[in-house]
């Protein structure tokens, strides 16, 4: 497996290239934001370690400049876990983030939660009442009217759609979206509903459909046909 690690500290970035090849993984790094955006489209890598704050375009503008038009699992690396701009990144489609300083094994671990996430496989397409999921556009439509979904986002509602009528423990969910129960995704897991409930709305379904169980978990009910 190819990674690209773009980090503008140098000697960082060389420590984690070290623990990652060790891991296996072949690693090539950038320092800038055109340098990064150079070689995933020369590498064409298998997933992409990204630093928020780098010189020339930003962590953001290349994760943006990428989903456009490429899926390539992308893990934020940033130096505060309540930073805005890491629920930004995850709105603009980045798969996951890692808080620094962060030690070499944990770093790994989430790469490879990521890795196996992304190389799942899910039905083409499924329904719950008139809503409709297509997996390979990783959207969500009602009729002819349809919203694209971030691949968390996508994730989080096809789970809750196949236990529809359930209430999903939040921990089983952590597990299932990035791959650990952390307490640290716990916000993104808040942000990802309420993200999930207003493309709901934009669809004319109702945003309450999925439904907070405090203490608990969520469950999702089947909508009623407009």
């Amino acid at each position: 497996m190819k990674i690209l690690l773009v980090d503008d500290d140098a000697t960082l970035a060389e420590v984690t290239s070290f623990a990652l090849r060790r891991a296996d993984f072949l690693v090539i790094i950038a320092h800038t934001g055109h340098e990064a955006l150079l070689l995933w489209e020369q590498e064409q890598p298998d997933l992409i370690l990204l630093d928020i704050y780098l010189p020339g375009p930003d962590g953001l503008s290349i994760c943006q400049t990428i989903r456009a038009t490429s899926n390539v699992p992308i893990i934020l690396l940033t130096a505060r876990s309540s930073d805005e701009d890491v629920v930004r990144g995850l709105e603009l489609g980045a798969d996951d983030y890692v808080t620094k300083p962060f030690s070499p094994k944990q770093l790994i671990a989430r790469v490879r939660a990521v890795l196996r996430r992304s190389g799942g496989t899910v039905p083409q397409r499924m329904a719950l009442g008139p809503l409709v999921l297509d997996t390979g556009r990783q959207t969500i439509a009602v009729g002819s009217a349809q919203s694209r979904m971030t691949r968390l986002e996508f994730r989080l509602l096809h789970y809750l759609i196949v236990h529809h009528g359930q209430v999903v423990p939040t921990e089983t969910i952590l597990t299932h979206v990035w791959g650990s129960s952390d307490s640290s995704n716990r916000m993104m897991l808040k942000q990802l509903v309420y993200r999930i409930r207003q493309k709901l709305a934009s669809l004319d379904q109702a945003a309450d459909m999925i439904q907070s169980i405090p203490g608990i978990g969520y469950v999702i009910e089947t909508p009623e046909t407009p």
